[in-house]
């Protein structure tokens, strides 16, 4: 994500709950990726979750990103 976004998400997450909330959890999601790549192997089901943490953390993204446009469209 770009500086300038970040800045974004900054500044918005103390009046917009629905960012708020999706970026914690992306934050959330990044902390516990960091843990599983952090191991030398991964059992078959921990290989599941990582593909299900990431396929969730990059729909909080997705949808991260549609706010900020939508933010960004408001302001221009």
């Amino acid at each position: 994500m770009e500086q300038h976004d970040l800045e974004l998400v900054a500044t918005l997450m103390g009046r917009d709950e629905e960012l708020k909330a999706l970026w914690e959890q992306h934050v959330e999601f990044e902390k516990i990726l960091e843990r599983y790549a952090g191991k030398i192997a991964l059992t078959p089901t921990e290989e599941m979750e990582v593909k299900e943490f990431k396929k969730k953390k990059l729909a909080g993204r997705t949808k991260i990103q549609e706010l900020l446009e939508k933010y960004k469209r408001q302001e221009g």
